[in-house]
């Protein structure tokens, strides 16, 4: 699973994010309380692609959702079905855990995926910006103001 994500962020031109160890993934992945889940794609004992996801929450459906993280699939294997594979699988456990949507990003830039998910009923929602806030600007962030987790805010 590593690998893949390495090779998801060198594909991305991100691999200078990828800070995490093995250790933190595993933790994620197997902890006491698991963050994330993951489905691997085996070709002759090999994995050659993968899915990222967790569960998030739509106020406005009022149920849970699943949240595809990262979806990524070996150059030389793409176009073999692998990654239709592995949104089909989403799709269907998102309906069995009684999911109202699964949903997920894509950079602008990458024309052959936004092709591909378009082609399987995604709905691309250019109005949406992410937003997002880590290392030393969480700190900061999260140094506003202090509140206690008793109290209401």
């Amino acid at each position: 699973l590593v690998a893949l994500i390495k090779a998801l962020a060198d594909y991305e031109k991100l691999a200078h994010e990828v800070t995490g160890s093995p250790d933190e993934l595993a933790a994620a992945l197997f902890g006491p309380r698991p963050y994330a889940e993951a489905v691997l794609a085996w070709v002759d004992d090999q994995p050659v692609g993968m899915a990222l996801f967790f569960h998030n929450f739509s106020t406005f459906l009022m149920k849970p959702g699943i949240y595809l993280e990262d979806l990524f699939v070996q150059p030389d294997y793409r176009g073999q079905g692998i990654g239709k594979a592995l949104l089909i699988y989403l799709g269907q456990l998102a309906l069995e855990r009684g999911c109202g949507r699964l949903e997920w990003s894509v950079l602008d830039w990458n024309a052959p995926a936004i092709a591909f998910y378009q082609s399987m009923g995604a709905e691309i929602k250019p109005e949406w910006q992410t937003c997002r806030v880590t290392g030393e600007a969480l700190e900061a962030f999260s140094s506003f103001h202090r509140y206690d987790s008793a109290q209401s805010v």
